[in-house]
């Protein structure tokens, strides 16, 4: 909804600048998350909007595209609407039976569906959180193109929002946003502290990070609506874009220093002069280890669209407008002018004095490595004492770069340590996505006994470990053995006299 005049030191991956601007463009490898407020799309929208959503979402330009693997969209009109909106994504050219949704759930006046590509994603459940006037939808799910073992393999709680419209970030409005981020954050927490990675998206209906609403998400500490503290399940802005270096809150309204981070009415009578929609996630996506966002967390967004620190993006904003003006149309830098065009008839909008609709937002995110060893056991036999015993281990990182492509994927750097004595190790290694490396190991044959321990591969960014059993025998030569030895080195010396 627009709102017109009549109505942290932390450990941070960093990702080189060509990787963000390689994967940041299509959404073919890593993993794309979208939100968009779609505005009031229902069963009887028109063939025209229909395509028209069709090519903002799926539409390329000089490379770029939305094609999101995520996408939760807020203002579907009713179960008939989430269907409808299903059937367009899966009628889009080369979208056949890719897409499917959460089983339908009412949340209010306007509801909230989470949609997602059935190849990659493994949808577990949703819950509702409490709202006013309506209800905020957390998804659960994992990732497809993991072994059923992985440790790694990410449990992701997404949050789809749409809070409380009105701009007054301290009064009545504000404050019943207020009451929905705290029951908002007091899930996240729980689900945090359960090993869960968080993201929030959707319509905030904010104008400055002081918004009494926005603060339940992002305060270091908050007191929920039970009167109790909570301290987990905090979210971050990507772009590092709601507060100063110095700490002091942003106010994005009719600042035209963030109006390319504007999403609020890009084609009605408004004009864009508000960042209302967002994605924000937890602390474990800017932490340096397994599921991450590509780019640097901590680098401020802009000066302009295009910021190679960032796989954030307002889909359709290139900056040209000026504050509180309609989106470019032709020309736009970013999206072209068909997709510039099919966004702005996406909104449906018959009365553009009335209302303008929504800019949607996605972000990329790197997926979590998986190691996977082919040896279960090594046993070494039987080996003479100051023999040489060796064999190969063979470590893999085994997520599937059909899915999430070679550069979507955490390289996996591990390390090598025994659990127990009689062998020696190499050191550790880097291995990509889809590669394989080996390593030698080497039974201790300096004296005589029994070998057995466990070689522990150790992910350094995750701590996942896969195990190897060694085993094997030292044992000294047998008599007959030794006495061909010997009469050898009679032979050898006497060669030697002559």
């Amino acid at each position: 909804m627009h709102f017109v005049s009549f109505g942290i030191s932390v450990r941070h991956r960093v990702i080189s600048l060509i990787t963000i601007s390689a994967i940041s463009s299509l959404g073919f490898g890593q993993l794309r998350v979208a939100t968009w407020n779609v505005t009031n799309f229902g069963s009887t929208a028109s063939t025209v909007r229909q395509n028209a959503f069709r090519t903002a979402i799926f539409g390329s330009f000089e490379g770029r595209s939305m094609n999101p693997d995520i996408l939760i969209a807020q203002e579907i009109n009713g179960s008939a609407g989430a269907t409808a909106f299903l059937n367009m994504l899966n009628s889009a050219p080369g979208q056949s039976g890719q897409w499917a949704m959460n089983p339908f759930s009412d949340v209010g006046d306007s509801d909230t569906v989470f949609y997602y590509r059935t190849n990659k994603i493994d949808y577990t459940g949703l819950a509702n959180i409490a709202g006013d006037p309506r209800d905020t939808q957390r998804y659960d799910f994992k990732l497809k193109g993991y072994d059923a073992g992985s440790t790694t393999n990410p449990l992701v709680s997404l949050y789809s929002s749409h809070l409380k419209a009105g701009t007054d970030p301290n009064g009545e409005d504000a404050q019943r946003r207020r009451t929905e981020t705290r029951n908002i954050r007091t899930d996240s927490a729980i689900q945090s502290s359960n090993g869960r990675h968080i993201l929030i998206g959707g319509d905030f209906n904010v104008s400055r990070s002081s918004d009494l609403g926005m603060k339940q998400l992002t305060d270091a500490s908050i007191t929920n609506n039970s009167g109790q503290t909570v301290t987990g399940g905090r979210f971050f802005d990507p772009i590092n874009s709601s507060f100063t270096s110095g700490g002091a809150a942003i106010t994005w309204q009719d600042n035209n220093a963030y109006r390319h981070l504007h999403t609020q009415d890009p084609y009605g009578s408004g004009g864009m002069d508000d960042r209302m929609d967002f994605i924000l996630f937890g602390q474990t996506l800017r932490d340096g280890k397994g599921l991450e966002y590509v780019g640097s967390a901590t680098a401020a967004y802009g000066p302009t669209w295009n910021d190679p620190n960032h796989s954030y993006r307002v889909w359709g904003n290139d900056g040209q407008q000026s504050v509180g003006g309609t989106m470019t149309l032709t020309n736009n830098q970013m999206v072209g002018t068909t997709i510039a065009n099919a966004i702005k008839d996406s909104i449906g909008n018959t009365g553009p004095t009335v209302t303008g609709g929504h800019l949607p937002i996605f972000l990329d995110v790197k997926v979590p490595a998986d190691l996977k060893v082919a040896e279960a056991s090594l046993n070494f036999g039987t080996a003479l004492l100051g023999d040489v015993a060796q064999q190969s281990v063979n470590i893999s990182n085994a997520v599937n770069t059909a899915l999430f492509g070679a550069n979507g994927v955490q390289s996996s750097t591990f390390s090598l340590s025994l659990s127990g004595t009689g062998f020696t190790l190499p050191s550790g290694g880097t291995v990509a996505a889809g590669s394989s490396i080996a390593r030698m190991i080497r039974m201790d044959t300096s004296t005589t006994g029994i070998r057995n321990a466990i070689l522990q591969i150790t992910d350094t960014a995750t701590g996942q470990m896969r195990t190897v059993n060694l085993s094997g025998i030292v044992a000294v030569p047998e008599p007959a053995t030794m006495a061909v030895l010997g009469l050898g080195l009679v032979g050898l010396l006497r060669r030697k006299r002559n």
